[in-house]
C-alpha cells in the first residue's frame, strides 16, 4: 500500500532534530503516513508558510500572524524561552541608546527574535544576515551588534562577545511568562482526521526523544555546528521541554500576549485570534 506523504519542514538545529528524531529514524508506527523532512532555516520556512507550501512546518510565532488563514498551530512543538532567548551581543559594551543608533544583524524580519527586539527597543536599524553568520558579522565589524538565535546563545562567550540583553529574560521580567519563539503549524486543508493523526505522531516523536534522550541527542549533534555532546544536550534542554509537549495555559497566554502587544505596537497589521489544532 502506498503511504500518504506529509511534507514536514524544520530548521537545521539540534532542538528540531531532537523533536523529529523518532520520525527521521523510523522509530514510530506511522499508520500509513510517510514524512518527507524539509530542512531549511527558520526564515525560509516562514516565507514558505506564507505561500502554504508545506503540510507541516516549524514557524516563528511572529510569522504565524501572517499564515493563520492557511495554518493552525499544533498543541505540541513549541520552542519557549523561559527566562532566556535570543541574545543581543556586541564586541564592546553598549547602552540601550547606543544600540538604537547601531546597525544590528538579525536572522530575518519574520522571526520572533526580531519581533521581540522591536518590542524591546522600538525603532531599530537592522540588516538581515543568515543566523549562523551573525557572530562573524559582529566580529568583522560589519555591524555593531547581532541578534543570536539557536546555539549562538551558548557559544558567544567563547567567541569573546559581550551580552547586551537577553530577549527572553527581558520578556519574563515584563510579563512573568516564557517567550514563545516558534511552534509547529499544520495546513488546515488536510482535514480534521489527518490533522489529528499527524498531531498525535508529532507529539509521540517529541516524547520518544525525551524518553530516549541519549540517542536523540547524538542524532541532533550533527545539526549543532561543532557543539560537543554536553553542550548539545544543554541546548536541547532549553527548547525541548514540557512546553514542547503542550503549550499549557501559560504558553498559550504567552502567545496571545506577544501577538497582542505586537499589534498594539503596530508591528503586525491585525489582531490575532489563536487557533490550535
Amino acid at each position: 500500500m502506498n503511504k500518504r506523504e506529509i511534507t514536514l519542514g524544520h530548521s537545521p538545529d539540534p532542538d528540531d532534530a531532537f523533536m523529529f528524531y523518532a520520525l527521521a529514524a523510523d522509530k514510530l508506527e506511522t499508520d500509513g503516513l510517510s514524512f518527507k523532512h524539509i530542512i531549511e532555516d527558520i526564515e525560509t520556512l516562514n516565507r514558505r508558510a506564507i505561500n502554504a507550501e508545506l503540510d507541516v512546518t516549524a514557524v516563528s510565532i511572529h510569522a504565524y500572524a501572517y499564515v493563520l488563514d492557511q495554518y493552525a498551530l499544533l498543541t505540541s512543538g513549541a520552542s519557549m524561552g523561559d527566562g532566556y532567548g535570543p541574545l543581543l551581543i556586541s564586541r564592546d559594551p553598549m547602552s540601550k541608546d547606543e544600540l538604537r543608533r547601531a546597525t544590528i544583524a538579525i536572522p530575518g524580519t519574520m522571526t520572533t527574535a526580531y519581533l521581540a527586539l522591536r518590542l524591546y527597543l522600538g525603532e531599530a536599524k537592522t540588516v538581515v544576515v543568515p543566523f549562523d553568520k551573525i557572530m562573524d558579522a559582529v566580529a568583522n565589524r560589519e555591524v555593531e551588534a547581532g541578534l543570536l538565535i539557536h546555539e549562538g546563545q551558548l557559544t558567544y562567550v567563547k567567541r569573546g562577545f559581550h551580552k547586551i540583553a537577553d530577549m527572553g529574560e527581558w520578556w519574563k521580567s515584563e510579563t512573568g511568562l516564557p517567550l514563545p519563539l516558534g511552534g509547529n503549524a499544520i495546513r488546515k486543508s488536510l482535514g480534521l482526521e489527518l490533522i489529528a493523526k499527524v498531531s498525535d505522531l508529532l507529539r509521540e516523536s517529541i516524547q520518544y526523544g525525551l524518553d530516549h534522550r541519549e540517542p536523540a541527542v547524538r542524532h541532533s549533534m550533527k545539526y549543532g555546528r561543532g557543539m560537543e555532546e554536553s553542550l548539545t544536550d544543554k541546548f536541547v534542554g532549553m527548547y525541548v521541554n514540557d512546553y514542547t509537549i503542550d503549550y499549557g495555559e501559560s504558553g498559550r497566554e504567552a502567545v496571545r500576549l506577544l501577538l497582542d502587544r505586537a499589534h498594539k505596537a503596530g508591528l503586525i497589521p491585525h489582531p490575532i485570534q489563536l487557533e490550535f489544532a
